[in-house]
């Protein structure tokens, strides 16, 4: 036997002996996308932390003698049409985003993962009922009914989070329907209905922790959606409220001076191009670790 044979013998058997989340964690590590991913989340989460103790400026602060002011080397940005510091106000906006992506995402597992998992493990009617209704909520387009939600609601970033949480609840619902299909049929559920264990405990002990990895990886690319909508909310006036600073009122607010100070728009800009990214190539890299196939 090679060499190579009894050292992919031997990565096989380490793998079998490694704890599932351990050897997902390992394979994550190995692409380099998501590596990158990672950090640039982790950056973005440390700076909106610390914000108040790292910047010196504060970004609702107004200036008369430093409005469009261009990068310097007080103000690494530049500043806005009311005297703003930029980087301030992008670092700050960044606690608004990553903040409704979560809150958001968090709220729509709440309300599918059990409606989808009822849904897929009862099947008949209750199915039926909660299948038209995903149906009727998919039939409208995601960020169109967030709009529509959160004009309902009233312009707030809280009110944001609900609207776009809720907006995102069908593909929950729909993902955890056909993953609970796909799995009360196998013999390890065969066998603990056989034992006599109830339906709560088949769905919750059984089903649910093996149809984790899939809903990992659609609530990582949910997150990247979710800061494009509260942003897309923000721009249209119905999320975070000025003078607090969201990146997607940034831009509406850059939008009048492209021409004479494009700093305004092309930061925020960034910020959101970078996080929704790394966040993909988040979702991408754990779509790949969680697979049992993957060696």
């Amino acid at each position: 036997m090679t060499g190579t044979a009894l050292g992919t013998i031997a990565l096989a058997a380490t793998e079998e002996l490694e704890s599932p989340a351990r050897r997902a964690w390992r394979r994550l590590m190995k692409r380099k996308g998501a590596v990158a991913g990672l950090i640039v989340i982790a950056i973005f989460a440390l700076l909106a932390i610390s914000a108040p103790l790292i910047l010196p400026y504060d970004p609702i602060a107004t200036s008369w003698s430093l409005v469009r002011k261009a990068p310097s080397m007080q103000h690494w940005f530049g500043t806005d049409d009311l005297g703003r510091d930029v980087l301030a106000r992008v670092v700050f906006g960044a606690r608004a985003s990553l903040l409704a992506g979560l809150i958001s995402v968090g709220i729509a597992l709440t309300i599918g993962v059990p409606l989808g998992l009822l849904a897929g493990y009862r099947g008949g009617f209750i199915d039926a009922l909660i299948g038209r209704i995903t149906d009727a909520m998919l039939a409208c387009p995601f960020l169109i009914l967030a709009i529509a939600l959160a004009a309902f609601l009233g312009p707030s970033l809280g009110n944001a989070m609900i609207a776009i949480g809720i907006s995102a609840t069908p593909v929950f619902i729909r993902l955890t329907r056909g993953q609970v299909m796909a799995v009360k049929v196998e013999d390890y559920v065969e066998a603990a209905r056989a034992m006599g264990n109830p339906r709560w405990r088949i769905a919750l002990f059984h089903i649910l922790p093996n149809i984790m990895p899939a809903l990992l990886v659609q609530a990582t690319l949910s997150i990247a959606a979710a800061i494009i909508a509260e942003a897309a909310l923000s721009f249209l006036g119905l999320g975070q409220q000025p003078p607090l600073p969201s990146w997607g009122s940034m831009l509406n607010a850059a939008q009048r001076f492209l021409t004479n100070a494009p700093w305004m728009a092309i930061w925020p800009g960034l910020a959101i191009f970078l996080v929704v990214l790394s966040f993909n190539l988040i979702g991408d890299g754990l779509r790949d670790a969680l697979d049992p196939k993957a060696r």
